[in-house]
């Protein structure tokens, strides 16, 4: 995988300090601690319902000290900013190709050395999904990696880390849990987030 933001060793010590206190001065609080064992994760970003979420999940990575990866539609990585996206931890998905998008996710994170978390929005959309994609979850098991909830919270202006969750082969009751957790958060849009 190609080098990012969050691999740069002069950046890494100056971003968390200068993240938390955007987010301090915006009003909002950061939460939690990646854990050692999410050292290598898929982190579940919701509620994702704003083109605001990515700039506050960006600040929120650096602020915990994470060093994520992200899959974005490939359209967010034409020139003239394909090459910014990709070094803020962008990896393009082809919609129109993505019948393999879940095998190669796992490849690549299987075959990535040292810490890295692969930020999945598992709405698929910033529109309202009934339903959530499992994607996410084939990823982990595939991977043999915990899933980490992550979350932005409009409505209390919190973000951060929630419980570290291995995935089982009950996807459906997995997902069900997971959706718990989220049911009582805000996106920014909060009519477009459906948990429940």
């Amino acid at each position: 995988m190609s080098r990012t933001i969050f691999d740069s060793p002069w950046l890494r010590p100056v971003l968390r300090p200068l993240s938390r206190g955007v987010l301090r001065l915006l009003g909002w609080q950061l939460h939690g601690e990646l854990s050692p064992q999410a050292e290598r994760c898929v982190v579940i970003a919701a509620p994702h319902t704003s083109n605001w979420d990515f700039p506050f999940t960006l600040l929120a990575a650096f602020g915990l000290g994470m060093r994520i990866r992200w899959l974005g539609k490939a359209a967010l990585f034409r020139p003239p900013f394909g090459w910014l996206m990709r070094w803020l931890g962008g990896i393009p998905v082809h919609r129109e190709r993505a019948n393999n998008l879940i095998a190669a996710s796992v490849l690549a994170l299987k075959e990535s050395e040292g810490p890295l978390q692969l930020v999945v929005a598992p709405e698929g959309t910033r529109s309202r999904a009934a339903q959530w994609k499992a994607g996410f979850h084939h990823i982990a098991r595939g991977a043999g990696l915990p899933i980490q909830l992550s979350y932005l919270d409009w409505g209390t202006h919190s973000c951060g880390l929630g419980p570290l969750v291995e995935p089982t082969e009950d996807v459906e009751g997995d997902i069900a849990r997971i959706r718990a957790f989220y049911a009582p958060l805000r996106g920014r849009n909060a009519d477009q987030f459906d948990a429940g």
